[in-house]
């Protein structure tokens, strides 16, 4: 008996979720949230969930509290209506650079999110471009973390493949990220970004390791907050000769005003997924958003037909 595919969707990112049920030729589940007048929220299901493959929608990004509760209220409100699976589908993964102790006395949230999770009764978690893929780790429960690879090389290819060009790495974890870059984009350079913190979004000193002069320097990375570093650090690629600068950072986080940092900045462009709903600025002109919701459909439809998602991943 093949069993019936819903999709629910949270509140943080609800175009995205409408648009991945219409590519799975399905209508939104009906889920109503409320908000009681001391802040607590409170989920009702109004389908019937009953033996159900059940896909929840929910980006836990800012604000991440009160979107990470409403995802562990809406879990726990279809494991008591008796869904038969329970996927997390978390575009953007929130908490994810707490991910490791750096110094005493300070907590591994990701790790806190994960078993909430769990505990919350999901049985899966779908999700994209994680700060660490560590991270999967620390889940008991199968982790699909797909990557943006697959909308953003073809954009790329063809905006910028006709150019000499340099893929740099904003720091030494993200340099395996930035090999597959270059090597889907015929093998180009690799160039990383060494930098000195002197406390948090804050960068004291950056050096370039690698050649970046006469070349058109892609960044890339998993997010873009502030913008503060990703700024300095075009400057100081142009500062080695570079041509022109190029980000592509997948979650737009940009909080504060690094929106109006980003447009200020020497970059040509800043390339973005839809994994975090966010209002376009009308004086918005370097920010451009490519859509990831093909592959996290393709993945559901993999999830559900009991198919490889691997695949999805090359």
């Amino acid at each position: 008996m093949e069993r019936q595919l819903l999709v629910f969707s949270g509140r943080s990112n609800p175009s995205f979720a409408t648009a991945v049920s219409e590519q799975l030729h399905r209508e939104i589940g009906r889920m109503e949230v409320v908000r009681f007048s001391d802040g607590e929220l409170s989920i009702e299901i109004s389908d019937n969930v009953r033996g159900r493959d059940v896909f929840i929608v929910q980006s836990t990004s800012s604000p991440g509290n009160d979107h990470l509760m409403e995802l562990l209220i809406a879990i726990d409100a279809l494991k008591r209506a008796s869904a038969w699976r329970i996927t997390a589908v978390i575009p953007y993964f929130g908490y994810a650079r707490q991910d490791r102790k750096l110094k005493p006395r300070v907590p591994i949230t990701a790790r806190l999110v994960a078993d909430l999770i769990e505990t919350a009764g999901a049985t899966r978690v779908l999700t994209m471009d994680l700060h660490a893929g560590q991270i999967m780790g620390f889940f008991n429960i199968p982790v699909d973390n797909l990557n943006a690879l697959p909308v953003m090389i073809p954009y790329l290819a063809q905006k910028y493949g006709e150019e000499p060009l340099a893929i740099v790495s904003p720091d030494m974890g993200g340099v395996e990220r930035a090999r597959m870059f270059a090597t889907r984009l015929g093998n180009v350079d690799i160039a990383i970004i060494d930098k000195r913190r002197s406390g948090p979004n804050q960068v004291a000193e950056m050096k370039v390791v690698g050649n970046v002069k006469d070349r058109t320097c892609i960044i890339v990375d998993d997010m873009v907050d502030t913008g503060g570093t990703l700024c300095k650090a075009a400057d100081t690629l142009l500062g080695e000769g570079a041509n022109k600068v190029v980000a592509c950072c997948v979650h737009p986080v940009l909080s504060g005003n690094a929106v109006e940092r980003l447009e200020g900045s020497v970059f040509e462009e800043i390339i973005v997924a839809d994994t975090i709903s966010r209002a376009k600025s009308p004086k918005e002109s370097k920010i451009t958003t490519l859509s990831v919701v093909p592959l996290f459909a393709e993945a559901i439809r993999r999830i559900h037909g009991e198919d490889s998602v691997s695949s999805l991943f090359r």
